[in-house]
């Protein structure tokens, strides 16, 4: 095996750098992106979360910002939002909607621009 040569440490360095500049703005980028859904052509912010994470995972609620650009989108994203919880937390997209994207819309709860869904995990 050869050793690397004095010229070859530098482009081995910067490509390092590079690499890890690039990773790190990705990072950043993303954090405050990750939340969104776009549906419809609109961004929506959307946030699921267990009802109470002591009791247990299954019963969860989503939010979704901004539905003032597009109320059918919007339900579209919090259904998304629901079963991306559902499987990361069980394994499936089964959901058992109390209030949810196929409720009736005088059902559904909108405070300010923001809808919430409440939804429980089904076991597979």
């Amino acid at each position: 095996m050869s050793k690397p040569t004095a010229s070859r440490f530098p482009q081995r360095a910067a490509l390092a750098l590079l690499i890890g500049a690039v990773a790190v703005t990705a990072a950043c980028n993303s954090t405050k992106r990750e939340n969104r859904l776009l549906f419809g052509g609109h961004y929506f912010p959307v946030k699921a979360k267990p009802v109470d994470k002591k009791a247990t995972l299954s019963v969860f609620t989503v939010t979704v910002d901004k539905v003032s650009q597009s109320f059918d989108d919007a339900r579209e994203a919090g259904r998304h939002g629901g079963v991306s919880y559902c499987i990361a937390n069980y394994g499936n997209s089964r959901i058992d909607w109390q209030v949810g994207p196929d409720s009736d819309p005088a059902q559904l709860r909108i405070e300010g621009d923001k809808m919430t869904f409440q939804g429980t995990c089904q076991r597979p």
